[in-house]
């Protein structure tokens, strides 16, 4: 450069920037969805080699504080008037289960549906799959146990005020009319949100609060149907006796869990695994 011209703050910045660092900078830029790939893998990995009694207790904890999505639900639909913008506050409200659960890091079966399958993908064998059948199972079932165990206490217990109940159930019924083939397009999008919220939380550090908020209040605005969720407001119905549990569980949570493994494992977790693999070759 002539020495008459005058160095912009720029270029005397990038003078300072040693070319090990300029390598760094592309590495980590070339390597950031990599990066996140390996994080979650390995947490699916240290998942499917849990003990099945830590796993088992956490997802009935996570099934008893997921009915805090309905709970807060119901809270704010009586404390809010009866107006056309009330549902955008109301469904503010499901997002606190979530929170609780996710930032207890509690055992929710579909952030499983990334967790396990990645480590399963990137290495398929009937060890594998058998492991990740294996806490599917677990995670499911003790999720159940635990909405179970809430919608009992919601609707007999007590502790919610009378108004409040009646609110929670007024809720769940919406749900409950939903046929089969509605509820399994409604879990679709419900299964591939909670997938890109687990993608997200690796490079989410210090902000993991805003992002779960944004993605299940999205969840909750839409009325797509997540399985855990949705079973804490099922059950509630069928203990209304207003619906038999077998013509839920029929037509409501059975097509609810297989359109959020479709819509989480199926779509996203394939997506992203064949995105990642692909560079991984290239690389190679």
């Amino acid at each position: 450069m002539p020495e008459n011209v005058e160095k912009s703050p720029d270029d005397a910045e990038e003078e300072h920037i040693t070319e090990s660092e300029r390598f760094e900078a592309a590495t980590l830029t070339r390597l950031k969805s990599r990066i996140v790939y390996e994080i979650i893998r390995q947490e699916g990995r240290s998942e499917l080699s849990r003990p099945q009694a830590s796993i088992w207790w956490s997802g009935i904890a996570a099934g008893i504080g997921i009915s805090m999505s309905l709970a807060m639900e119901a809270m704010l639909h009586i404390g809010l008037p009866d107006t056309a913008w009330r549902p955008l506050i109301e469904n503010l409200g499901y997002s606190a289960g979530f929170l609780l659960v996710m930032l207890g890091r509690l055992q929710l079966f579909t952030e499983n549906t990334v967790t396990a399958v990645l480590p399963t993908l990137a290495d398929p064998n009937p060890r594998t799959i058998g492991a990740m059948g294996r806490l599917w199972s677990i995670v499911f079932l003790a999720n159940m146990t635990g909405t179970l165990i809430a919608a009992a206490f919601i609707y007999h217990g007590g502790a919610l005020a009378p108004d409040v109940s009646e609110a929670a159930l007024q809720l769940s019924q919406h749900v409950a009319e939903w046929d089969a083939w509605e509820t399994f397009i409604k879990a679709l999008p419900a299964g591939f949100l909670i997938a890109a919220l687990v993608w997200m939380m690796p490079s989410s550090e210090g902000s993991e609060f805003w992002v779960i908020l944004f993605f299940t209040y999205l969840i909750a605005l839409g009325e797509f149907a997540h399985v855990v969720v949705g079973s804490v407001e099922l059950f509630l119905v069928a203990f209304s006796g207003e619906e038999t549990i077998l013509k839920l569980i029929g037509v409501n949570l059975l097509p609810a869990l297989i359109g959020n493994i479709i819509g989480g494992a199926g779509l996203f977790a394939m997506l992203a695994w064949g995105q990642v693999h692909a560079e991984m070759e290239d690389r190679d």
